[in-house]
């Protein structure tokens, strides 16, 4: 059976979730790097890897870590990997990759040097002189940081953000892997209701939905690896069937909301896809989230309390800000609904945002100007602007 050092890359910060994910998984020896998460396992652990990763970008077999500060040095040292353990004589081995802060900074000198040194190995180990590569693809990546040069198989193909439910998406779409990371930094399990009152394409609620049920969101897409020929084929059906095993069930609220009814018909077309239908609810109409405040705690502060809706658990902030006589106070309060569209916002006074039901609160353009007008007053610094002088406007005319 295959033993590999098997890589993640993610982006930075995110090395702490992933290596959880890994934990969860059962996989072994699992370490965190700047950038990358480790740990090592064989073909059952490149499969479960793939399939269940939700913050990772790709899961990629390293066969070698060595220093190079030379072009011979990343020649000989490259040739040296032991390639012949994954490559067939027909199969095809493109190379790519990138140099940071190395001396060997020429990426495209570096990747002739690379596929020159893996074919000067496989000729000596298959004792041929031509490599057709008409067969399955092995993506050869190397990484050169600070003259450590890491070279590595990619088993995913594409990346592990593409799930497959997601052809369509709107202008700027949010990767599905850093949407997983967000709710899962969020610590929803599926206990509470979500709401996402931005959804655009319904990314954040489909990556959520998948979480609380617990499905793995690689289970309706390919991978590279299942056409490796030295990887056993079956460890990829027995990784399907171990993760639909671990799914849970049950009713979860899950909410997305977008001002844009365009985005919203792709939401349901991507909820669907990924078999959310039945359980994300994707409207235009924000209004619906709205409930009655519950009543105020005895003794509570009317400008500082935080109120929670009485099933929504949607979190209302009160700013507060006293007159200089104490006599009044005006509020601002916020809920999490998409904003209404008004005619000249600019030209319209402020008005107070209880309007005709005082148990509602809303998010309204005007309720952005005060709040900006409140922060100018709050924070405005204690002593007055210095005024350029005479002398000061003369140095400033001189400038060239």
């Amino acid at each position: 059976m295959n033993d590999f050092t098997l890589c993640v890359p993610c982006l930075l910060g995110l090395e702490g979730p992933i290596a959880d994910e890994l934990k969860r998984l059962k996989l072994q020896n699992v370490r965190n790097e700047n950038g990358r998460v480790y740990f090592s396992g064989g073909d059952e652990a490149i499969a479960r890897a793939n399939i269940n990763l939700r913050i990772g970008e790709r899961v990629l077999i390293e066969l070698g870590r060595f220093e190079a500060k030379t072009f011979d040095e990343l020649f000989e040292k490259t040739k040296a990997l032991p390639w012949e353990t994954l490559i067939p004589k027909d199969a095809a081995f493109p190379v790519k990759g990138y140099s940071l802060n190395s001396k060997l900074f020429s990426v495209s000198d570096c990747q002739k040097i690379i596929k020159k040194a893996v074919v000067e190995r496989l000729k000596r180990v298959y004792g041929i002189e031509w490599f057709p590569e008409t067969r399955e693809v092995y993506q050869i990546q190397f990484s050169i940081m600070k003259d450590t040069v890491s070279m590595c198989i990619d088993t995913s193909g594409a990346g592990l953000h593409k799930r497959g439910y997601r052809p369509a998406h709107n202008v700027a779409p949010l990767k599905e892997t850093m949407a997983a990371a967000m709710v899962t930094l969020s610590r929803y399990r599926g206990r509470e209701d979500f709401c996402d009152p931005f959804c655009g394409s319904g990314t954040i609620p489909i990556e959520a939905a998948l979480i609380a049920k617990n499905r793995a969101p690689g289970l309706n897409r390919d991978f590279a690896a299942q056409s490796f020929r030295s990887l056993d084929p079956k460890v990829w059906t027995l990784a399907r069937e171990e993760a639909r095993s671990r799914e849970y069930s049950g009713n979860y609220r899950i909410i997305g909301s977008d001002i844009d009814p365009n985005a919203l018909e792709i939401a349901k077309e991507n909820a669907a896809r990924a078999g959310q239908k039945q359980r994300d609810k994707v409207d235009h109409d924000a209004d619906r989230f709205r409930e009655e405040r519950r009543p105020r705690r005895a003794g509570a502060s009317q400008g500082g309390e935080t109120a929670f809706a009485e099933n929504q658990h949607i979190v209302e902030r009160n700013i507060a800000q006293r007159d200089d006589d104490g006599n009044r106070e005006h509020e601002t309060r916020f809920s999490p609904s998409a904003p209404k569209r008004r005619q000249n916002a600019t030209q319209q006074k402020y008005t107070s945002p209880r309007r005709q039901d005082p148990g509602v609160t809303h998010l309204l353009d005007d309720d952005i100007f005060r709040m900006s007008e409140i922060f100018k007053q709050r924070f405005q610094p204690p002593y007055p602007r210095r005024q350029h002088g005479a002398a000061d406007q003369r140095e400033i005319n001189s400038l060239p």
